[in-house]
């Protein structure tokens, strides 16, 4: 049995899409020293592509981080399957709340050094004395202390399209980058309680651990995620603190926590928090667009990206051959092509 999916990407998209299965999207973590990550992601590959589960998993010494699409009726079959693992035993299931069923196309495990690029030199400090954790509930009433300083431990374009009211937003590619950026941000606030959130817990447990280590006194993050949060909200009937979308590593980019819209297509600056990859292969940049300008760009970034995609195939293919775009995916709405933002970045700069 092959333990990789060498499909086509574009043809797995296709069937997907007219895939008729209800499906649930599910993420899942744990910490937990794997001697031979190798074999655990071999196993775990065997394991879960005989019940048709999809997703991208990460395996590392430290742990796993994984967010997955599961068949409906073989949801209960899936999650025994994973709690006979002794070490996952009862772990907490993120469950999605705006799903559509088609988050992923195929099952990707990969063998990695960290579960979550950090950055960290883990045996520098105690990575398992973690901030306390705390519900919605919780989160609430301390969001309600002045003393009190909420943190988005996410990136910025994550962000952009929703946040805690009154969080404070670091201005990050990267969750490499937001450990310093917090840390030199709150120097001098080490006895308010820091009270950290991301999209499903996992960043947080690894941030939290620092921030004790290097002198901050009351520190809480949020158990779940902002994931957990909502679903904790939509069940107890509590207030909601979170506008707008939670931003998703999925073919979703997205879901739904809120009705406010607090971002702006990347193209025009009209009301828009829908995320989106270019169309061009040579591209793929993540953005933010709008109906009219998809409509406009054919779902391209720039106007020169949408005349490569209508070129033939083969043509295209010729464009990007040689060329290195290095981390121009990740760039993540930051790029020079989007109209809005560059005019944006212009007005905002420092005038010299």
């Amino acid at each position: 049995m092959p333990l990789h999916n060498r499909i086509d990407k574009r043809i797995l998209k296709e069937k997907l899409s007219h895939l008729q299965e209800e499906r649930i999207t599910i993420s899942f973590y744990k910490y937990h020293q794997i001697a031979e990550p190798q074999i655990f992601r071999d196993t775990l590959y065997k394991t879960f592509e005989q019940i048709h589960v999809m997703g991208r998993i990460y395996v590392a010494h430290e742990g796993i981080n994984a967010q997955l699409s599961i068949p409906k009726n073989k949801f209960e079959i899936f999650r025994d399957t994973l709690y006979s693992i002794s070490f996952l035993n009862g772990v907490r299931l993120n469950v999605a709340i705006d799903d559509n069923g088609k988050s992923f196309f195929k099952l990707k495990i990969l063998v990695r050094k960290k579960i979550v690029a950090d950055g960290l030199d883990d045996a520098t400090f105690d990575v398992t004395n973690t901030g306390k954790h705390v519900n919605a509930s919780e989160f609430n009433q301390l969001a309600e202390d002045p003393n009190t300083i909420i943190v988005d431990m996410r990136n910025h374009y994550e962000s952009e399209v929703g946040h805690f009211k009154g969080a404070i937003l670091p201005d990050v590619d990267t969750f490499r980058e937001e450990l310093q950026v917090v840390e030199d941000i709150l120097k001098d606030n080490k006895d308010k309680n820091l009270l950290m959130y991301c999209t499903g817990g996992i960043r947080c447990e690894k941030a939290s651990a620092w921030m004790k280590h290097i002198g901050f006194n009351n520190v809480y993050q949020l158990n779940g995620g902002i994931i957990e949060y909502a679903r904790q909200v939509k069940s107890e009937g509590l207030e909601n603190k979170f506008i707008g979308k939670n931003f998703v590593f999925d073919e979703r980019l997205g879901e739904r926590i809120s009705d406010d819209i607090i971002s702006s297509c990347h193209q025009c600056g009209a009301p828009c928090d829908t995320h989106t990859n270019c169309k061009n292969d040579g591209c793929h940049l993540l953005f933010i667009q709008c109906e009219e300008c998809a409509k406009t760009y054919n779902g391209c970034c720039s106007t020169e990206c949408k005349e490569i995609i209508a070129l033939p195939v083969e043509a295209q293919k010729e464009l990007r051959k040689g060329i290195n775009k290095g981390r121009q995916v990740f760039k993540k709405g930051r790029s020079e092509k989007l109209p809005y933002m560059k005019n944006l970045s212009a007005t905002t700069s420092p005038k010299s």
